[in-house]
């Protein structure tokens, strides 16, 4: 008996955190099946114990918004005047002007190079035939730029200042991260109206974070003596802040100008939704709905180039010291105005020009004639993806196999025999002392079965806080629950499934291609110098150009949405797994070479290991970016959250569309979260 007690509590001990948490998910799981025939509510949350939670947000909101909409439209009227200075300027510029000053601009932060790229991009957008809808465009950017430097820079200081509110301003800062955009433009356009300065206010409200995230980071890196050397000098707290930490906290600062200009650039599409003028996202929009490729491809490549220019030329701005002859500059200047003025009379009508209409009925044509001869097979990957990998993803292999798609029908012996095969599985990895592999395979083969959107409340909710507490204790854990639990009871929690089903297939498969295709990019250079100009032309893409080649080549359709967000949300892991591959630490790398391992060894033991934190905050990354996308894609054919936050956008019904958009960004923060406590612990473990 005593060596039997002996044994017991060793192989107790053996039992990990993971382990205990997979174990009690798997028991929740097959309590909630085994009782779903008596006690169906353990599967679908019941009707009745619903809150009328979007009610009473759209009541209080409503309430809220009345009360400040006077305050809110003597905004709207005051901003109105520079957006229409700003539209005056760039629109009676003439075109050869405003393409020196970009060129002259160009020179003087980088050189020819730089030159080169901001003339050609700007005669590129001149040939498109949409100058005057790029310049609307500009504009709004010119105006939402500097009110989103100022809001976010005041946010920025502010937290520095006050260490008190820092936390908080670091939670609101996740919040509007993380809640999608068209959740917030209801209320925008029940307090501004309709009309061009929405979108303004909109894309200044998306821009800010980012500035405000790198003014406090930039203002936290000044160093400790440099800081000491302020006060020692006699000066006040406003001088030493404005005069010393600002500016020794430049650089990291105007990497928050560039991200503030790309995320304002990246609003442009969706503020036309609501702005309704004659911008170049007002284009993308109206030739997506029309179908005509070819033109929605031309303008979504307007906006790519202009996003191209500016970020080059602010991330210069950003990063280089170095300036370029200013005679040069004046010359360009001058060369501009005098050409404009010698051929005044001469000059084309920018709106008129149909130089690229050539290329856009091209691409038209080209795209017909690619359907007709690849339809069948483009239908087939379709099919087979949705029929084979979609589909049971979403609503389970009993429901999804069927006599018309698979050729049979599922019956309920298939689905015990799934069930003993994964238990058989989880039982032999256990054997080999891989007890918490063995269980999560039972986990994942139990919800191919049951499908993510038919999954019982009570089993997400398990693994949820069994999931929080293995990242980050029981303080993440009751987080996770605390907040899912507030969509479960809303009246969300189908459609949260639904959300988290396409997300959740689209991040993992672009951790697996990303991923594979970033170890390539490590080990093969050339490899990294093909797909490295591709990922900065992806990064730099706003969310709804991805639309525009799947739909051009898929139509309308779940499988549509899946590629865009993929598209969008692939780039974070390629980048942060080669990143994490190539800067494994040299004494590392020298002590596994001199101990004899080959190059396979190498990368096994000690490059993946070290790169196992740097490569989940990738998956981090990846994460937000596909939620992101989830409400842009909805335009496209998504259900769930994203679907109901843009059918709100065209009913005006704020508490359907805050509810929802909140809802979403629930799912993102948890995630968020559970991704950084396990990159943390990596990192502890392997003492970083």
């Amino acid at each position: 008996m005593s060596a039997l007690a002996d044994v017991t509590p060793a192989r107790a001990a053996r039992l990990t955190a993971g382990a205990q948490a997979a174990l009690i998910t798997v028991l929740v799981g097959a309590i909630c099946l085994a009782l779903e025939p008596i006690a169906p509510w353990l599967v679908k949350w019941p009707a009745a114990w619903e809150l009328p939670a979007t009610d009473w947000v759209g009541s209080f909101l409503a309430w809220f918004l009345n009360g400040i909409k006077p305050v809110a439209r003597l905004f709207s009227y005051v901003m109105a005047h520079p957006m229409n200075w700003a539209n005056f300027v760039l629109g009676s510029t003439p075109w050869p002007i405003v393409i020196g000053i970009v060129t002259a601009l160009g020179w003087y932060l980088g050189g020819l190079p730089m030159a080169a790229l901001g003339f050609l991009g700007l005669s590129f957008v001149l040939a498109s035939g949409y100058w005057a809808e790029s310049m609307n465009t500009l504009a709004l950017v010119a105006v939402s730029v500097p009110l989103a430097l100022v809001i976010g820079g005041a946010i920025g200081i502010l937290a520095n200042e006050v260490p008190k509110v820092k936390a908080f301003v670091q939670a609101v800062l996740d919040i509007m991260q993380t809640v999608p955009t068209f959740a917030y433009l209801t209320p925008l356009l029940l307090l501004f109206g309709f009309g061009p300065v929405v979108g303004l206010i909109a894309s200044a409200i998306y821009a800010a974070p980012p500035m405000a995230r790198n003014v406090m980071l930039g203002l936290e890196r000044v160093e400790h003596e440099v800081k000491e050397a302020a006060i020692m000098s006699g000066g006040t707290r406003f001088q030493q802040l404005f005069q010393v930490e600002i500016p020794s906290a430049t650089t990291q600062i105007m990497v928050g100008v560039n991200q503030c200009l790309m995320a304002a650039l990246s609003m442009v599409i969706i503020a036309a939704v609501i702005g309704g003028f004659n911008d170049i996202g007002w284009e993308v929009l109206l030739t997506m709905r029309k179908a005509q490729f070819g033109e929605s491809l031309l303008a979504g490549l307007v906006i790519v180039v202009f996003a191209v220019v500016i970020d080059r030329m602010s991330g210069v701005l950003a990063t280089e010291r170095k300036r370029y002859d200013t005679r040069v500059v004046w010359a360009m200047l001058g060369f501009a105005v005098l050409f404009t003025v010698a051929f005044w009379a001469r000059l084309p009508n920018p709106s008129e020009l149909t130089l690229l209409d050539p290329m856009a009925a091209a691409v038209d044509q080209g795209l017909t004639a690619f359907t007709q001869s690849n339809g069948p097979w483009l239908d087939a990957l379709k099919n087979n993806s949705m029929f084979y990998v979609l589909l049971p993803l979403r609503i389970g292999l009993d429901q999804a196999v069927l006599p018309f798609t698979w050729g049979f029908a599922w019956t309920p012996a298939m689905s015990y025999g799934l069930f003993a095969v994964a238990a058989l599985i989880a039982l032999l990895m256990a054997w080999r002392g891989r007890i918490t592999g063995g269980l999560t395979v039972l986990i994942a083969l139990g919800m191919l079965e049951t499908g993510i959107a038919n999954l019982p409340w009570p089993f997400v909710l398990t693994g949820a806080a069994a999931l929080g507490w293995v990242a980050g204790g029981w303080r993440l854990a009751a987080l996770s629950v605390g907040l899912l639990a507030t969509i479960l009871v809303s009246g969300l929690w189908e459609r949260a499934l639904l959300s988290l089903y396409l997300s959740g297939a689209a991040v993992f498969a672009c951790a697996v291609a990303g991923g594979m295709i970033g170890l390539a990019s490590a080990v093969w250079e050339p490899v990294w110098k093909v797909v490295r100009p591709i990922c900065d032309m992806l990064q730099t893409i706003p969310l709804f150009v991805f639309l525009i080649p799947v739909l051009m080549v898929f139509q309308i359709g779940e499988f549509s949405a899946f590629l865009a967000i993929c598209a969008y949300a692939v780039v974070p892991m390629i980048r942060y797994t080669r990143h994490g591959l190539v800067n494994t630490p040299d004494e590392m790398m020298e002590a596994a070479i001199s101990s004899g391992a080959n190059e396979w060894q190498i990368l096994r033991d000690v490059r993946a290991p070290y790169a196992a934190p740097t490569i989940l905050l990738g998956l981090n990354q990846t994460i937000l970016y596909a939620f992101a996308m989830l409400v842009i894609a909805a335009l496209i054919g998504t259900t769930g959250l994203g679907q109901s936050i843009y059918l709100a956008l065209g009913q005006a019904d704020v508490g359907l569309g805050i509810s929802a958009g909140a809802a979403m960004a629930i799912l993102a923060l948890i995630a968020d979260r559970m991704v950084q406590g396990f990159a943390e612990e990596r990192r502890k473990a392997l003492g970083l």
